[in-house]
């Protein structure tokens, strides 16, 4: 089983979808390859995109209000323009791409050129001095004197910062430029390794309009803008999903998760459910393949950026694991009302109450691999999709912004979504992916023992 970028339309949309499809002449959409993205939809998204940039731009201030201003100018005229233009033979493309312009080009660009940096890239910036001068990107405990030295981030994310320790400056030396690069570089592959086939040019512009789509939205656009470090992680999880599709990109799929979990701890918890779907999915031995070569990747690449941190590994605690779970002396800065987070803040005992919920949270979640592992990868996106939800819902230190990866996750599985007829599947031929289906647990009815 597998996924693909694309899907054919439900009845009730159709109509919509054949007016998107006689407006692109120029690229004419083979039967069964309409992008989910209908122009409804496509008007729909950038309107709720529209609402939410400017209500942060209202609500907030600094780098957040930057970003939300550029957006709601970039959201509100693709808006206007696919109003506009719904009866003229206008491309999707084109609003795509000015909303790509206003929620990221435009942002990044204005924040590196006029802005001050925003404490995240002034992290990744000083591990990666650090990295260079020192082997490790983290500075010892005694010198930890305030949460902005703290670095909570795996060492491969340091890579982010060393065109500017090399010496490089504007534009082309702040982390952000270069994890926007990386990431939509990322989401790119990803959809089209999903795609049905490989040599269609309905595939083609298909993965081009959901790369476009899923890197305007505020999901990937607001944390690029700002510095914030998870997009890179998110579509190294999306590669992820799309080459475990196949049995024979199982290595890859690996190599592919070891330098997320390289990078942020976010990544780990993908490690037990792609497992646990691989265990039934392929057998035991495939599944203990893939956990070995994501191990070893994970393992090897962070001790090979960092092998001073080896030899002090109190630091590394500090940093990667006490001060994301706010039990250092200087407390994160993530700090959102959250259940977790309302709980730790009534005291010691309510602290170590949440970091209690979040354990037994886990457990449960591991449990639920055993009893009831997913059978597929769309399977393994709910379900990652589910226990992220929670465990940055229970988290004693925690940010919404954490949210936006079960969001991401959710956008990756509605742009996948396959034909809706049942029996639909890819050209073998063309080197495609069978469609993604409901998500499949096992022991659930109608499983094939293939698929077992």
């Amino acid at each position: 089983m597998g996924t693909g970028t694309v899907e054919r339309t439900q009845q009730d949309d159709r109509q919509s979808t054949v007016g998107h499809t006689q407006r692109d002449n120029d690229h004419p959409v083979q039967p069964g390859h309409q992008h989910w993205l209908s122009p409804n939809r496509l008007l729909a998204a950038n309107a709720i995109f529209t609402v939410y940039a400017t209500a942060l731009a209202v609500d907030t201030g600094h780098a957040d209000r930057t970003w939300a201003i550029w957006a709601a100018v970039g959201y509100g005229v693709t808006t206007a323009i696919l109003v506009l233009t719904r009866r003229s033979n206008l491309p999707v493309l084109v609003p795509l791409l000015v909303s790509l312009a206003g929620a990221l080009a435009a942002p990044v660009t204005w924040l590196v050129t006029r802005v001050a940096p925003t404490p995240e890239v002034q992290v990744i910036s000083r591990s990666a001095v650090l990295l260079l001068q020192h082997g490790t990107p983290y500075l010892p405990a005694g010198q930890l004197d305030t949460w902005l030295s703290y670095n909570p981030y795996l060492p491969v994310m340091a890579v982010f910062g060393l065109p500017r320790a090399l010496g490089a400056s504007g534009l082309f030396g702040d982390p952000r430029l270069w994890l926007t690069v990386v990431s939509v570089a990322l989401i790119w592959a990803a959809f089209a390794i999903a795609a049905p086939h490989r040599h269609c040019d309905s595939c083609r512009r298909n993965v081009v309009l959901s790369t476009v789509f899923i890197a305007a939205s505020p999901v990937i656009a607001f944390p690029l803008a700002v510095g914030i470090t998870d997009p890179p992680v998110i579509a190294l999880m999306f590669v992820t999903l799309a080459l475990i599709a196949r049995p024979s990109n199982l290595r890859h799929a690996a190599v592919a998760l070891g330098v997320a979990c390289a990078m942020k701890a976010t990544a780990w918890p993908a490690v037990p459910v792609f497992t646990a779907m691989l265990a039934a999915r392929d057998a035991a031995k495939a599944a203990w393949r893939f956990l070995g070569v994501t191990l070893v990747v994970a393992v090897v690449l962070a001790a090979a950026l960092a092998p001073a941190a080896l030899t002090n590994p109190y630091a590394f605690l500090q940093n990667i694991v006490l001060f994301p779970l706010g039990l250092t002396k200087h407390k994160t800065p993530a700090a959102s009302p959250l259940p977790g987070h309302l709980l730790a803040m009534t005291g010691m005992a309510g602290h170590w109450a949440a970091v209690g919920l979040l354990l037994a949270a886990g457990l449960g979640f591991a449990t639920s691999l055993i009893v009831r592992p997913p059978l597929d990868a769309p399977a393994v996106a709910w379900r990652l999709t589910l226990g992220l939800a929670v465990m940055f819902t229970l988290a004693p230190a925690t940010r919404w912004g954490y949210f936006v990866y079960p969001i991401g996750l959710l956008g990756w599985l509605v742009l996948t979504r396959p034909p809706s007829t049942a029996t639909a599947t890819a050209d073998p031929g063309q080197g495609g992916i069978a469609s993604l289906g409901v998500p499949a647990q096992a022991g659930k009815p109608g499983v094939s023992a293939s698929a077992r």
